[in-house]
């Protein structure tokens, strides 16, 4: 069969992701089952040869699973033995006391923005997911109101702030100036994680309602039972934020040893997300386990138990990504960046609606970010006259928009809230797309002053 070309390899991918939703959300088939069918059918519809189908399926989960499967898994096992220490419990509640029970979603976004700056997008959401619940169990308010606020300070950190790998490449790309890079980014992100989370998360708590039924928040909150001693504040914080702390460390690797010396590569190491996760795992059996007057029994009976419910996110989300290689390898992302290519845009607008583009059509806002940088990087040397600061906001800018079914973080944000799949439209996606266009636009306002 031979290949499909131009627009209508647009059509296709756009028909495949209507069929996504339609059968997942009106006919309750099962995402997994459903992202493996619609991906095969799209391959066969552009032509794809045969046998690279399943390759490039199976490639596309292998890539993202790799990764995530190790997160969720550790993640997921920090998170239990701080639920069952009562480590979430009193994060919730020392939070809860600052801020006021009013202000809870400006607590949640608050502790996002600061978690997620070492941090990719899933580990962040893994280690704040318990106290999120646990914020929202003990005020009696919405998974809404409180998880929007800290998606959004967490997705805005992944999309515009180095040291996250993304921005580091485009820093790189456009020959930025790092130190000016973060304090533009942070002028602008500070206004849109303040205008996409907490103004937004209260707006859409009034119009949509998970259903409360959610069986993961047994996993993360204390279900009443006896009544005991809560850690400390300063032990249960020390345990959460290592991993941070460890990647920061590791992405600073150069500034405390010479490269391709022992002891940068130890801390690089370390500094390695799943590795950083493994030990702040293991310190928590100390932390939040043996200190807390567990035995070696129950420690493995937790993280035994709350690896049941991940099982299905992860296999969605790796399908989730499977989907993505198939618009990748098919041709469809090589037809959108033509389409941008050929608007002869100002630089800015550009790289930010290059990286849009990606974005829609593979799902993961890492390679929206290194792809339209490696476009758009020789256009805007050639140009000149933008500050290449700007460039990297308004790429990672892009590089937000309009997470949908293909995106790893849509499952992740749909199965952990307990949300339907068009609910998670309304907030998840809506959520991502205001970041994208406030981010634009604050970056263009920048321009106009510096």
């Amino acid at each position: 069969m031979e290949a499909v070309q131009g627009s209508m390899l647009l059509i296709y991918a756009l028909v495949a992701v209507i069929a996504l939703i339609v059968l997942i959300a009106k006919f309750k088939m099962n995402p997994f089952i459903v992202l493996i069918v619609v991906s095969l059918i799209l391959g066969l519809s552009v032509g794809m040869p045969m046998g690279a189908i399943v390759k490039s399926f199976e490639t596309g989960v292998g890539n993202t699973l790799g990764h995530i499967a190790l997160v969720v898994g550790l993640g997921t096992m920090l998170g239990k033995m701080m639920a069952e220490s009562g480590g979430a419990e009193r994060i919730a509640t020392t939070m809860i006391n600052a801020f006021g029970e009013k202000n809870v979603h400006w607590a949640m976004m608050t502790v996002a923005f600061i978690v997620g700056l070492p941090v990719f997008f899933e580990v962040g959401f893994v280690l704040l997911i318990p106290i999120a619940f646990n914020v929202a169990k003990r005020t009696g308010t919405s998974m809404v109101l409180v998880g929007i606020p800290m998606v959004a300070g967490l997705s805005v950190v992944h999309g515009l702030i180095p040291p996250h790998p993304a921005a580091l490449l485009a820093v790189t790309a456009y020959n930025a100036d790092i130190g000016r890079t973060i304090l533009f980014a942070l002028i602008v992100g500070i206004p849109t994680a303040i205008i996409a989370g907490p103004i937004f998360g209260k707006l859409m708590s009034k119009v949509v309602f998970p259903d409360p039924d959610n069986p993961l928040i047994g996993q993360f909150v204390d279900q009443g039972g006896a009544k005991r001693e809560l850690p400390g504040f300063g032990i249960t914080l020390f345990t959460i934020l290592l991993p941070v702390a460890l990647m920061l460390i590791g992405s600073w690797a150069d500034l405390f040893f010479a490269p391709k010396t022992f002891a940068n590569d130890f801390l690089r190491l370390i500094g390695n997300s799943v590795i950083a996760l493994l030990i702040a795992t293991l310190v928590s059996f100390y932390t939040f386990g043996k200190l807390r007057g567990f035995n070696r029994e129950a420690i493995l009976k937790f993280t035994n138990e709350c690896l049941g419910p991940i099982a299905s996110i992860t296999l969605v989300v790796g399908a989730g990504a499977g989907f993505g290689r198939i618009l990748m390898d098919g041709g469809v992302s090589k037809a959108i960046v033509g389409i941008a290519t050929d608007a002869h845009l100002s630089p800015l607008l550009l790289g930010w609606f290059v990286a849009a583009l990606i974005r829609v059509a593979t799902g993961s806002a890492t390679v929206a970010m290194t792809t339209a940088c490696g476009i758009v990087a020789p256009i805007v040397s050639s140009v000149g006259g933008t500050r290449p600061e700007l460039m990297v906001l308004a790429t990672g800018a892009g590089s937000l928009i309009l997470s949908h079914v293909n995106d790893g973080g849509f499952w992740l944000v749909k199965e952990y809230f307990n949300m339907t799949v068009p609910q998670t439209f309304k907030t998840w996606t809506v959520c991502e797309t205001l970041i994208s266009v406030l981010a634009l636009l604050f970056t263009l306002a920048l321009a106009t002053v510096l």
